[in-house]
């Protein structure tokens, strides 16, 4: 079960794709241009939230899937 419930907020994502660069096995990029959750078991916990972190606009918030807490942004 993934540590994370990831919600990617399309209206901030400018596209980027940083979050893709640091893990690919959980982000790709949509038809779009916008960032999409492929897989939330794709890397551990702690890439997933550098990938989240390394968003230039916060547009990925990540939850704490045991008890729905916003981990990341603060």
């Amino acid at each position: 079960m993934a540590k994370y419930k990831i919600e990617i907020d399309r209206e901030l994502c400018i596209g980027d794709g940083a979050c893709c660069g640091e893990a690919p096995n959980t982000f790709e990029m949509d038809s779009d241009n916008i960032a999409k959750v492929t897989n939330p078991d794709g890397h551990t916990p702690e890439e997933i939230l550098q990938a989240a972190q390394v968003c230039p606009v916060d547009a990925i918030k990540l939850f704490d899937a045991a008890t729905g807490e916003q981990v990341w942004p603060k």
